[in-house]
């Protein structure tokens, strides 16, 4: 089940408009204090800059959304891009965009379109990603089926396959981690509507014996499957 979008990786983007430069600086974040403390560290690095304007977005359900304007008319660059952002979906991230004047004032709309325009291309650049919620189990099997358990698993849950079959259509399930002690215990991932198939699938190549441990819930910090437009 996807939880949220958010950005795969930092990431910078650059363009110039009329003499002015861009920067885009595009960072993933958790709270509100991993955000802070990078717009800190861009205030730094650019103090030679006109501007330094954030935007932020942050929470599940995008509770926290924040920006400044950082000198530039109020409500044309920071505001614009929280809600191109919110628009697209995204959270758990904040943009920096950078600005160095080149002596050709934008005007209001022009100033929108620069800031919005060039926090996309720091969006392009860091790539957008699902967070989605997996089922994990730890199972215990004994050493002659692991080979076969092996070979059945994937490196990849497949999540257009998810999307267009339905989770409960499948028995896709990959390795997390494995132990070996008397017995092998490993922790194995699937799609929460897969999970009945995946235990089926498991008493099955053992005879019934393998033995379920535990069940949780795990996020997926960010899908490696494919990147969402």
């Amino acid at each position: 089940m996807e939880l949220y979008k958010t950005v795969r990786k930092q990431a910078e983007a650059v363009q110039v408009i009329d003499k002015s430069r861009f920067i885009a600086h595009v960072f993933p974040v958790e709270s509100r204090e991993e955000a802070d403390a990078f717009l800190a560290e861009i205030r730094e690095k650019y103090k030679d800059a006109t501007h330094n304007v954030p935007a932020m977005v942050i929470g599940d359900k995008s509770q926290i959304q924040w920006a400044s304007d950082d000198g530039e008319p109020q409500g044309t660059s920071g505001a614009p891009m929280v809600q191109m952002m919110v628009k697209e979906g995204l959270t758990n991230l904040i943009v920096v965009v950078t600005r160095y004047f080149g002596g050709i004032k934008l005007g209001t709309g022009g100033l929108v379109r620069a800031y919005t325009s060039s926090a996309k291309l720091g969006l392009e650049a860091a790539g957008v990603c699902s967070v989605r919620e997996m089922a994990e189990l730890t199972v215990k099997i004994d050493y002659p089926y692991i080979a076969k358990i092996q070979n059945m698993a994937s490196e990849q849950l497949d999540l257009e396959e998810a999307d267009r079959e339905g989770e409960e259509n499948l028995s896709n399930f990959r390795i997390a981690n494995i132990q070996y002690t008397d017995k092998i215990e490993m922790k194995i991932q699937t799609f929460p509507g897969s999970l009945t198939n995946v235990e089926l699938l498991f008493q099955n190549i053992t005879s019934g014996k393998a033995e379920v441990i535990s069940q949780t819930t795990v996020r997926e910090k960010c899908d490696a499957g494919r990147e969402n437009r």
